[in-house]
């Protein structure tokens, strides 16, 4: 009998005890839990940067040891020394301080015994940084990575990380943690018929022009509710809409279950690069909303149009729906797309696909497991 293996696995990325100016903090959240459950054993290692620290969601988990460093060289390459002699080493993508020195010194503690992968939560940004500069210093590195993860992407994520050498590249989609995104009931601060969630950033402000604020000029006599960081200097361009700004993890249930909708829009870089569901999208489903998005390739994959989601080509469309939809049939769609994600795309789901490449590349038998 082999006795199970369990992975020390430590993990470099920009904030898992905080949101706040990092929305993959609930994709981080999912991931390590689940794997955690499976039973092995994660040190997330982030930078005291951005403010983040004074807006903490969360306190240590207890499914991850959480450890913080001071956002300097000396600092970071004296948290790289703690890591040596992990299973796993992952470096995650968009960490804010020293990303770039990061991203070539993880793999100094490339071994024999360890393996080291590149975990690209902004493929876009990422790609679009070094095909347009074929100098950029990561281009040489990409090989060097036992492999890559990405937030997702499909199939032309993977094509293109394989075109600059990529030895493996694994799509990890977005994914429902049941524990922290369920139904709860309405609160009057989030109250509207539509809202959208997500912080401000370059790719995204047309987008959001387009499918929500327009939206919301033409059905003048409802409220809309934005909610996410950067927004509130356009809080006087659209009297109705409602600006929140930063909304604590604790509150996304709260807010996806007080609005007739909620809206998913996607970044304009995705479009490039393949489909990646937002982290949002599977929130506001596990608690059970009715959600309209944008039109994305691959909607089917994770969703049903029509019956688990609504789709929007357009903000007129927006519109049109918004003045077709029910309160009954909003719920029936957000109980039919609460059903589909716990039952197919959960983190449990995507941590054991992860397991699987893990062990498949380590050669050593899954944790909880045993072989005769």
């Amino acid at each position: 009998m082999i006795m199970k293996r369990v992975l020390n696995i430590a993990f470099f990325g920009s904030s898992l005890v905080s949101a706040y100016w990092n929305g993959a903090a609930t994709y981080y959240r999912g991931i390590i839990k689940a794997l955690h459950h499976r039973g092995h054993n994660i040190t997330f290692y982030e930078p005291d940067a951005f403010e983040r620290q004074q807006h903490r969601d969360i306190d240590e988990p207890d499914y991850a040891k959480s450890i913080v460093y001071k956002a300097d060289k000396k600092s970071l390459l004296n948290t790289l020394n703690s890591a040596a002699g992990s299973d796993i080493v992952i470096k995650a993508s968009g960490v804010g301080v020293f990303d770039e020195l990061l991203e070539e010194k993880v793999l100094e503690l490339q071994s024999a015994s360890t393996m080291v992968a590149f975990w690209d939560v902004d493929a876009p940004a990422t790609l679009d940084r070094v095909m347009n500069n074929p100098d950029d210093p990561f281009n040489k590195l990409i090989p060097k990575y036992n492999f890559i993860l990405t937030y997702g992407g499909g199939d032309p994520v993977v094509k293109a990380y394989e075109k600059l050498g990529a030895r493996k590249c694994l799509p990890v989609y977005n994914a429902l943690d049941p524990s922290t995104h369920f139904p709860v009931s309405h609160d009057e601060r989030f109250k509207g018929i539509l809202g959208f969630l997500g912080n401000r950033m370059p790719d995204r402000e047309l987008r959001v022009w387009e499918f929500f604020l327009n939206p919301a000029q033409k059905i003048p006599d409802q409220t809309f509710i934005l909610g996410g960081s950067g927004w509130v200097e356009w809080a006087p361009e659209v009297k109705n809409v409602k600006f929140i700004g930063h909304v604590y993890t604790q509150d996304h249930n709260a807010f996806n279950c007080s609005q007739l909708a909620v809206l998913n829009i996607s970044r304009e870089s995705m479009a490039r690069y393949g489909f990646s569901p937002a982290t949002r999208v599977f929130e506001a489903a596990g608690a059970g909303a009715c959600i309209i998005t944008d039109n994305w390739e691959g909607i089917e994959l994770f969703l049903k149009p029509n019956e688990e989601i609504l789709v929007a080509n357009s903000g007129d469309q927006v519109v049109e729906i918004l003045k077709g939809l029910t309160e009954e049939k909003a719920r029936k769609i957000g109980k039919a797309a609460m059903r589909r994600v716990l039952s197919e795309h959960t983190y449990s789901h995507r941590s054991e696909q992860l397991e699987n490449l893990f062990f498949k590349e380590t050669e050593l038998q899954p944790a909880g497991r045993t072989k005769l």
